[in-house]
């Protein structure tokens, strides 16, 4: 009779309670049972279970409240998702990017006030133009404009998405820094900016595609080749 290890059983103990969370059993929000209950019910210790359960909440499905439970947090693998996304094309990710910023841009253009184009301006000071930067600190500063530019928008779920993304954003945002692929220049994110401060919704939209045009346009050509 082969014996399983303690991380066999606590795997076997996350495939179990993935899978009564794919049947339905336990929808997005709702509490698991307790771990003595629990435990009982998927005939493993509670030493395991906990096991299973810190993996799982690594993983991004469950979520443990102090002094109220453990939670689910959501249906799949937020690290099983963002590794497809790394492994898709780089125009894809770009194409994801443009929608992204364009309508951030747009809500940003209607909600922002002074002191979110304040700051907007001055991160884009701080990124300045990319000629004589080193490669690494020029894309944390020009990620954080983004991002500011983003938050701008008001709209968590916007939000959340773009920082689900992020991951994949950066990476695609990197990989210009080893191809032919354009760098938009300082001119084109002041564009975005100042179409925001004038509260041009459209006009802010508008700059955001055109600022990512030129690599979108150098993408295809690289497919079509």
């Amino acid at each position: 009779m082969k014996i399983l290890s303690k991380k066999t059983l606590a795997e076997t103990a996350m495939q179990a309670i993935r899978a009564e969370i794919a049947a339905g059993r336990w929808p997005v929000g709702s509490r698991l049972p307790n771990e003595t209950v629990l435990s009982g019910e998927l005939g493993v210790s509670r030493s395991t279970l906990r096991e299973a359960v810190r993996a799982l909440v690594a993983q991004g499905i469950l979520e443990t409240r102090q002094g109220a439970g453990t939670f689910v947090r959501a249906l799949s693998d937020d690290r099983a998702q963002l590794d497809r996304l790394r492994h898709a094309s780089l125009r894809d990710r770009f194409e994801i990017r443009a929608l992204l910023e364009a309508e951030a841009a747009r809500l940003a253009a209607l909600r922002a006030g002074p002191d979110a184009v304040m700051e907007m301006r001055r991160l884009l000071h701080e990124r300045g133009e990319r000629m004589g930067a080193k490669d690494g600190d020029f894309l944390a500063r020009d990620f954080a404009f983004h991002q500011c530019v983003v938050a701008a928008s008001g709209n968590k779920v916007l939000m959340e998405i773009y920082n689900f993304f992020s991951t994949s954003v950066r990476e695609a945002i990197e990989a210009t820094f080893d191809s032919d692929l354009p760098e938009p220049d300082l001119a084109a994110h002041t564009a975005i900016v100042d179409a925001i401060a004038a509260h041009d919704a459209e006009g802010a939209a508008r700059a955001t595609r055109q600022f990512m045009l030129p690599i979108l346009e150098r993408l295809k050509d690289l497919l079509d080749e």
